[in-house]
Formats: structure tokens, sequence, C-alpha cells
């Protein structure tokens, strides 16, 4: 390992107690690395106004930056165990390849606020992701919603059959959904988005700072302004981020559970591309729907990733290094959590909908709210309908297409309102598939 930042002369670093106090940090900090190469660049740009490095001093460190982002990214530079993290590797090239001039560097930062901000500018990339997904994965069910309005599908209710329902009120239900989803990971972005830079340790330094070039540098939309908030304020984002990723991950889950079930022979509703299925290791007739079952279980990991950080906070103001483990649960809840996400989109574009057997699963007694609202609207107390609508002698095979029509509160499946679904979407910046671009 290379000389570590903080050794004093004369302290002999025990190895097993540097282990446990590094763990995987290294490895974690690739996911950071090229943002902290960026928030680098623009402290040093912010040092050369307050004069601590001269013009010809940043044109080298931005050099030389700009070099260490290549190099990591094809793969020439390795971010491994020769670093404690990803800190000390940005410096240690630094004066490698500069000199005095890499030793500057550090100057009137910290690497809390180091890690703070990497942090920040990885979370809103995480985020922005989150809400492309979420809008992709609207445009495809508000055109399905569009094109299957009239398809019959049983409702459920208790996993009991209720009444008629159809495809298009399943497409959406998941279209709006998606778009809350979406303007919840935009609405949380948009408070994280406030740059930490500057704050150093917690408590600020005697210089002038350009904390205000740094934030524009960087993209974000405010400066931190308190540096003492700025610390407290780690792991906070971070759930608050997690916890927008978890809205979109308990839709997936329920979403997918549909599909788990619509799949089973027992209700024959859905076919699933087949790339979305895998064969049993034993059973040669068994084509399983492990995809599905895995996006359902990847809403754990995300939960976990929050309660992991939240137990963590249990601190009082001021930096502590409890605070290193929140970037594992970060990292394994977007890992987890986005991936899932990604084969969103594909998955409901190619499902298949089979309506022979939703139509044949459809059943006299699931027409008997329908009786009782029609008894209601010809007069009937709505009690007094219901009870005679209750009686089995009164239930006959209806026709779910003229259900369907009926259905007209708004939202039903004779009214889905889809123009409003997707003037939501549009004013998030997304359009169902299929859409003419504006």
């Amino acid at each position: 390992m290379t000389q570590l930042l903080w050794q004093k002369p004369g302290v002999q670093v025990d190895e097993r107690i540097q282990h446990f106090c590094a763990g995987a940090d290294v490895i974690l900090d690739r996911e950071f690395l090229l943002f902290d190469i960026q928030a680098s660049r623009a402290h040093a740009q912010g040092l050369q106004m307050i004069g601590i490095l001269d013009a010809t001093e940043l044109d080298a460190i931005e050099r030389e930056l700009a070099t260490l982002a290549d190099d990591f990214a094809s793969g020439r530079f390795v971010l491994d165990e020769t670093y404690e993290d990803g800190h000390s590797a940005i410096e240690a090239r630094l004066i490698d390849r500069l000199g005095d001039a890499g030793r500057k560097i550090h100057t009137g930062r910290s690497r809390n606020d180091q890690v703070l901000v990497a942090t920040r500018l990885w979370l809103k990339d995480r985020l922005a992701r989150l809400r492309e997904l979420c809008l992709e994965t609207t445009g495809i069910a508000l055109t399905r919603a569009d094109v299957e309005s009239g398809l019959p599908l049983p409702g459920y209710t208790h996993l009991q059959r209720a009444v008629v329902s159809s495809a298009g009120m399943w497409w959406s239900a998941w279209a709006e959904a998606f778009i809350d989803n979406a303007a919840r990971a935009d609405d949380t972005l948009a408070w994280v988005d406030a740059n930490p830079l500057g704050s150093a340790a917690g408590y600020g330094v005697n210089l002038p700072l350009a904390r205000e070039h740094t934030t524009q540098a960087l993209g974000f939309g405010r400066m931190q302004v308190s540096a003492t908030y700025a610390q407290l304020s780690r792991g906070k984002f971070e759930m608050a981020a997690i916890e927008a990723l978890s809205s979109g991950m308990l839709d997936l889950r329920r979403l997918a559970w549909d599909l788990s079930l619509f799949t089973s022979a027992e209700f024959g509703f859905v076919t699933l591309p087949a790339q979305y299925t895998t064969g049993s290791s034993i059973m040669p007739n068994k084509r399983n729907p492990d995809v599905i079952e895995l996006m359902r279980a990847s809403y754990a990991s995300v939960a976990a990733a929050r309660s992991e950080i939240e137990q963590l906070l249990s601190l009082p103001s001021g930096y502590h290094r409890d605070l290193q483990f929140s970037k594992g649960a970060i990292f394994h809840a977007f890992g987890r959590g986005l991936g899932a996400l990604e084969l969103l989109p594909d998955l409901l574009r190619n499902l298949e909908w089979k309506p022979e057997a939703m139509r044949a699963a459809l059943e006299p007694s699931m027409y008997a709210t329908d009786l009782a609202v029609d008894l209601a609207r010809a007069g009937t107390p709505f009690r007094d309908a219901y009870r005679q609508a209750a009686d089995p002698a009164r239930w006959e095979a209806g026709d779910a297409d003229a259900s369907l029509a009926a259905r007209v509160s708004p939202g039903a499946a004779g009214d889905l309102r889809l123009d409003l679904l997707r003037e939501r979407l549009h004013a998030l910046g997304g359009q169902a598939e299929g859409a003419p671009q504006t």
C-alpha cells in the first residue's frame, strides 16, 4: 500500500487494524472514482482562483486528471489495494506525475467533503437513470393501455374473482404508478442537488474557497451552505435516494407478482418472452419465470440497504467513521434495483396476453356489482340493490365488452383518461412509446 495520507512519523501501522478500517473501501471507490476526479478538477480550479495554484499548475493538474480518468475508464489504471481509497489514489497519482503541484491539491479539503461530493454526483447520476427507466416504463404501459383498452381481464380482490376488468386498466395502473415514481425521483434529485465541496471536515477552513465556482462547475443546483450540516446530511440524502428507488421497486414487486400468477397454468393469461424464462435442472418440461421472481425479490435488497444506513445514523453531530459503511449500502441498493428496472421495459413490450383464457375466467358472479349499480341507477336504494344482486339466482353470464364500456367512472375501463396520464408524462419529459417525436 502507498504511504497513508494520515500516517505520522514513528507510528507503526498494524496491518490487521488497517485492513479492518479500510475493508473493501478501495474496491467500492471504483464506483466513485470518475466523480471524485471530476470534483478534484473543480476544486483545483477554485484553488487557482484564490491563488493557491498558479495557471501552469492548474493546467498540469487538469491534464493529469483527464489522463487518469481515461486510464481508469480503459482499464490502464486499476484502483486496488495499492491505495487506501480512491481519494488517496488520485492524490498519489498527481504527486507522482507533478510533484509539488500534486501535493497542493488537498489544500482546503478533507476526505470528508471529497466523499460527500462524489456521493452526491453519483446519486444524481443514479436518480436520473431511475427517472429515465420509470418514464420509459410509463410510455410502454400507456401505449399498451390504449391498444388493449377493451381486452377483458378478470379483476381480483383477496385473490378471488371479483369484477370484470381489462388489460387497459391493468396497464394504466402501472403507467400512473411509474409516472409517480419518476416524479419522486425528480423531486429527490432536486433535493440531493446541493454542493458540499468546500465544507472540509465539517467546519470550513481559513481560506476564501470558491464554493460558488465549484457549485456551478459541477452542475449543482445550489450550494449546501452550512459546513457542519454538510456532514450531518451524509446518510440522510442517501436514504432519501434509496426511498425514491424503493418507490419504483415496490411497484415492480407487485407487477412481478401479477405476472407470476398470470403465467401459471392455473391462470394462463400471459406468455412471457422466452428470454425471461429458464429451464429446470431436473424437470425437462419446465420453463420457469426466474427473471420476474428475481425482480420481485430485488426490493428486499433495496429495503435492507435503507435499513443499514438508518442504523448507522444513531450518531452525534460531526463526522464519524461509521458512515464509511453507507457506501456499500447505496451501491448494493442501486445496483440491484436499477438492474431489475433495466429489464422491465423489454418485458412489458413483449409479454403476450392469452385472450381466450382471460375471457374463460369470467364467471357470472363477476357481473353482480354491475347489476347492483344498475338497480341503484334505476332508483333502488343501493343497500337493497346490493342484497338483490347478492342472490346467485340472479347471476347470469354477462357481456364482458358491454360491462367494460358501461364502466364510465373516470379512471375505469370505459373512461381510462389516458390523455391525462399522457399530459403528466409529457410534463416530465417523457412520451408514450410509438408517439411521434415533438
